[in-house]
């Protein structure tokens, strides 16, 4: 799956710097998913939240690609023989080392056609929602900088696909179910990461149409969406080993 980012739009604009950047999503097949027990329910319709977990293990230093196949093997496994659920629970899971990857069987093709692919991931809510695993536990512990900037980029190509508003769209599973999940550190970071989908979705809304990709359609209005609340003191989100690369990668 690739999509043009807006560091793309704005390395092109300013006439240098590599333009050809998209964010890459890791397939099923590439990180070798058993097979699920039955074929995922897919509704003709898009989703209307993006709900941000952590996978509750532990912050590994590994940030290798290797590793984030193993996460993902790890996290069917466990949903599958543990939960008795058909597959993995969630659609996408990024790994301390900001890689993506496909979770239930179809999403990515089911994101592509506007569509939503049922996940086992929020108890009362899963047929309206797309959630995002990140790997870690932000009860306390900092989250790393490439797991940021890839949880950035999957929102924003997730709002452009569905035509999203961040500020509605993006919430944490403690919105929805009695859990400490996504931890209070991750928790606390989301008005920072809509903020910040929000304005990457106002340069790719001016970027896009001139390349020949779609704008954002109409009905939502990126320019006008609210101003979130400020933020509490200290105002910097606690992210460690940050990069010269944005991507984290």
């Amino acid at each position: 799956m690739a999509f043009p980012l807006v560091d793309q739009a704005e390395a092109a604009e300013r006439g240098g710097g590599d333009t050809r950047r998209l964010l890459r999503v890791h397939a099923r097949e590439q990180w070798d998913a058993r097979p699920p027990r039955q074929r995922a329910q897919i509704l003709n319709r898009p989703p209307n939240r993006i709900v941000i977990h952590h996978t509750a293990t532990a912050n590994t230093k590994d940030y290798s690609l290797e590793h984030a196949y193993r996460l993902s093997r790890l996290l069917q496994r466990f949903h599958m023989e543990r939960n008795g659920w058909d597959d993995i629970g969630e659609q996408l899971t990024i790994s301390r080392g900001g890689h993506v990857m496909e979770g239930r069987n179809h999403t990515l093709a089911a994101i592509k056609s506007g569509r939503h692919v049922v996940g086992a991931q929020v108890r009362g809510h899963n047929h309206h929602t797309i959630g995002i695993e990140s790997e870690g536990t932000y009860s306390n512990a900092p989250i790393p900088a490439p797991l940021w900037y890839s949880l950035v980029d999957t929102c924003v190509w997730l709002c452009h696909a569905y035509d999203l508003n961040p500020f509605l769209a993006i919430r944490g599973h403690r919105d929805f179910n009695a859990t400490e999940c996504p931890g209070d550190v991750l928790y606390a970071a989301l008005p920072y990461l809509r903020k910040e989908v929000a304005r990457r979705l106002r340069r790719l809304n001016k970027w896009l149409p001139a390349h020949g990709t779609r704008p954002i359609r109409p009905n939502i209005k990126v320019p006008a969406f609210p101003k979130p609340p400020p933020p509490p003191k200290p105002p910097k989100i606690p992210i460690v080993g940050r990069t010269k690369n944005r991507t984290g990668r």
